[in-house]
C-alpha cells in the first residue's frame, strides 16, 4: 500500500465540486484523512478565489493508474481534457506525493513542486502531516511551513462540511480574538 497526498482545488461552484471530488475519492480510495479547507486567490491568472485542501489516503493502485483515474474524475466533473494549467476549473486533483518517490515517474513529477511554492498546498499539508518529511527536502512539512514567506500569498481557513461532519471551521477574525482577550 502506498501512502499518498492529494491536493484538491476548485474555483467554479467551489463547494459543489470539492464535495463531488471527495465523494469520488472516497469511492476510489476508501478511508481518507482531510485537512481543513482554505480559500486562496487564483495564482498565475485572473480568476475567482479557489477552495483548496489536502487529502491523505493509501492505495494499492500503481502511480500511472492512479493518475489516470484522477484525470477521469476531473473530466467527469467538467474539466476539459486540454485545460490550460493556469485557468479556472471545477475540480483539480493533483498527486502531491506517492510514498517517497521522486523524479518523473509514470509521467508524474514527484514530489509536486507546488508543495514548496504555494501556501494553499503547503499549509494544509503541514496541518495534516506536520511530522512527515518532504521526499527530497528532508524537512518536515511543519518546518517547511514555518520557514515559508507567508506574505507571498493570502490564505484563509473556511467553514466546510462533508457528509454531515465539519471538515474545517472558519478562522476567527481579529476582532473576535480581541474581544475574547478582554
Amino acid at each position: 500500500m502506498a501512502r499518498i497526498y492529494l491536493g484538491l482545488g476548485s474555483n467554479i461552484e467551489r463547494e459543489r465540486y470539492i464535495v463531488a471530488g471527495l465523494d469520488a475519492l472516497q469511492a476510489l480510495l476508501g478511508d481518507m484523512q482531510l485537512s481543513s479547507v482554505y480559500e486562496s486567490e487564483s495564482i498565475g491568472f485572473e480568476g475567482q478565489p479557489f477552495l483548496n485542501m489536502v487529502v491523505q489516503a493509501t492505495t494499492e493502485l500503481e502511480l500511472g493508474d492512479l493518475a489516470a483515474r484522477l484525470r477521469h474524475i476531473e473530466t467527469q466533473y467538467g474539466r476539459p481534457v486540454n485545460a490550460q494549467r493556469f485557468s479556472s476549473r471545477q475540480l483539480d486533483i493533483d498527486i502531491l506525493t506517492y510514498d517517497d518517490l521522486s523524479g518523473m515517474v509514470a509521467g508524474v513529477e514527484l514530489p509536486r513542486g507546488e508543495i514548496l511554492d504555494n501556501a494553499f498546498v503547503l499549509q494544509p499539508l503541514a496541518e495534516l502531516a506536520p511530522a512527515q518529511r518532504h521526499p527530497t527536502e528532508g524537512k518536515t512539512y511543519r518546518e517547511l511551513w514555518h520557514a515559508y514567506d507567508k506574505s507571498k500569498q493570502q490564505l484563509h481557513r473556511v467553514a466546510f462540511s462533508w457528509q454531515g461532519r465539519a471538515v474545517s471551521s472558519a478562522e476567527r477574525s481579529s476582532i473576535s480574538a480581541i474581544a475574547d482577550q478582554q
